[in-house]
């Protein structure tokens, strides 16, 4: 069976007050550090993350690849499959991101749920960005994937564009990440876990 490493970084205190465009550089290349560490603890040694025109990650020599960022972490993952990853802070949703539960799931993928409201709003939305980024599709799509099954507090089953996509969810101080796995083991490398 397949391993796949998605690497979590801390964003140092110093970097989260940066200005606007320099914290989005920052984050940027700070993620692709953590994809680099992905990569070679893959056995796939450095990959060129290029993106076509629409922004979109390139396969590098058949090796697929996904970054995410946040303000206070940053993930990167490399496969031999479509691969997509995500990570979101879990707070409470109130006032205008009420809205965004219909938005991101039906009410009977809401009925499958029997987690914390928040942690499951935050694990269905980092799920579905997971697999778009895989796709390579756009946020619009959300609504078309959809949750068939809560595996368990960790895994859960996504239909989209005629196909299963398993995810994997990871939790580290108050966030949560999420990676599509499909039929691989996944060993998350987090900040401690990093040389």
């Amino acid at each position: 069976m397949n391993i796949i490493y998605p690497v979590i970084l801390k964003v140092p205190e110093k970097n989260r007050h940066l200005a606007p465009r320099q914290r989005v550089t920052f984050l940027s290349s700070h993620a692709r550090k953590a994809l680099e560490i992905s990569s070679i603890k893959s056995g796939y040694g450095r990959i060129k993350a290029l993106k076509d025109k629409n922004g979109i990650p390139l396969p590098f020599k058949k090796k697929y690849w996904s970054l995410t960022h946040k303000p206070r972490y940053v993930g990167g993952v490399t496969a031999d499959f479509k691969i997509g990853m995500d990570i979101e802070e879990i707070e409470r949703i109130r006032g205008s991101k009420k809205g965004l539960r219909e938005k991101t799931a039906t009410k009977e993928e809401w009925e499958l749920g029997y987690s914390d409201d928040s942690e499951l709003f935050f694990r269905y939305w980092t799920a579905k960005e997971s697999v778009i980024k895989a796709e390579g599709s756009g946020i619009r799509d959300l609504l078309k994937c959809r949750i068939t099954r809560l595996i368990d507090d960790y895994n859960l089953i996504i239909r989209y564009n005629k196909k299963n996509w398993i995810v994997e969810h990871h939790f580290l101080n108050g966030h949560i990440a999420s990676v599509v796995k499909n039929s691989c083991r996944v060993k998350w490398i987090e900040p401690s876990g990093v040389t």
